[in-house]
């Protein structure tokens, strides 16, 4: 009883106080720092992670054929290889059909872009709103010079990242091999980990691994259908307004679908400014309300509905990563930020499991201890 009514010292407090932001200080400049070598260790090997990253992104969509021929007796070099050149005369006649009309367009989809924003301009400082003209116009000009100068990214299409000629056949070519032994051998890779890092590491590790392989594989296969289903039905509304760009619009909506929240915002904006242009008013006013309607399916029924619990996560986080990773690394970063969060977001969850059960696993051991101590006294 005498301890129990002892009165500690306000020195010792304050001073244990400050040991404990002590040691947290230390734990969090140790973080940092650990990020930062991170961060610089991807930023020197990007030329090898970028192929990687892909690969493995593609791997997630044709490793499900590859499984299913292999259950059914399919050797798996045959069934990887057969399902990668398929996947390949898909993509090559795909291209083949919209490259052209996609290339030849693109300088007037830029055109239409900075033609709509002009008459926007005219609208908001003429009568009756007569805004002021020198903050629109600066914002509309910075605009105007952004689309122009991508009007060249647009034809190239999504291999413009890549960099020249060269690099995107060498990159593709990379590519391609590494996704071919990723689906053929790629099943075999978790039970090496197991067997590598043993029954206490390897378990956690391979199951870490195969969870964030399964949500990157069902947030790929989703997204790819989602921007597919924005794409149809955006490109579809633009064609029965009459709109001779509506392949082109269409075909940069589908890709501005794998950057969410942003791409959507971007390629809905797009399509109306051209709408603007291209056609009248009234019509860019229904492209206008096709596309909000497009993204409130998508946000409140597509994404939630076909996602379900395979990302959990908040939209203020899903634009966060899409911003920080586009400001890094450009277009590429905003393509692969979502993936990546939500590959360490998995992570995360594992541990936090085994973080309650080692709680709930040691508060009967407390309890029962406490009950030993009462009944002693």
């Amino acid at each position: 009883m005498a301890e129990q009514g002892k009165i500690r010292d306000r020195g010792v407090v304050i001073d244990e106080g400050f040991a404990g932001m002590q040691r947290w200080g230390l734990r969090i400049v140790i973080i940092a720092a650990a990020a930062w070598i991170i961060g610089w260790i991807i930023g020197h090997t990007w030329m090898v992670l970028y192929p990687v990253s892909l690969a493995l992104i593609l791997s997630t969509v044709l490793a499900p054929p590859v499984s299913w021929l292999r259950a059914r007796k399919v050797p798996s070099g045959l069934a990887a290889a057969a399902v990668v050149l398929g996947f390949i005369g898909v993509v090559v006649g795909i291209i083949a059909i919209l490259t052209p009309q996609v290339a030849d367009k693109s300088g007037e989809v830029a055109a239409g872009a900075t033609d709509g924003l002009q008459k926007i301009r005219d609208w908001v400082t003429g009568e009756p709103l007569s805004l002021s003209d020198g903050q629109i116009t600066s914002a509309i000009e910075a605009v105007q010079d952004k689309v122009t100068s991508s009007a060249s990214a647009i034809s190239s299409g999504v291999f413009s990242t890549i960099g020249t000629a060269t690099s995107v056949i060498i990159n593709l070519v990379l590519i391609l091999m590494l996704t071919f032994f990723f689906v053929k051998d790629g099943h075999k890779f978790l039970p090496w980990i197991t067997t590598l890092g043993g029954a206490r590491t390897g378990t956690h590790l391979a199951e870490v691994l195969g969870r964030s392989w399964n949500t990157l594989g069902g947030f790929i296969r989703t997204q790819s259908l989602v921007a597919l289903i924005d794409a149809v039905i955006i490109g579809t509304g633009l064609a029965i307004l009459g709109s001779p760009l509506a392949i082109p619009l269409a075909v940069i909506t589908f890709f501005g679908g794998y950057i969410p929240i942003i791409g959507a915002f971007v390629s809905g904006g797009l399509a109306v400014l051209v709408t603007l242009v291209t056609n009248d008013p009234r019509d860019a006013l229904i492209a206008l309300i096709i596309v909000v309607a497009v993204q409130q399916l998508e946000g409140n029924v597509l994404s939630p509905w076909l996602q379900g619990k395979n990302m959990n996560l908040h939209a203020a986080v899903v634009l966060m990563s899409v911003t920080a990773g586009g400001t890094v690394f450009g277009i590429t970063g905003a393509f692969l930020a979502v993936p990546v969060v939500a590959t360490i977001a998995e992570i995360l969850r594992y541990t936090n499991e085994h973080i309650d059960d080692s709680v709930s696993v040691l508060a009967p051991k407390l309890d029962s201890e406490a009950a030993e101590t009462l009944d002693a006294d």
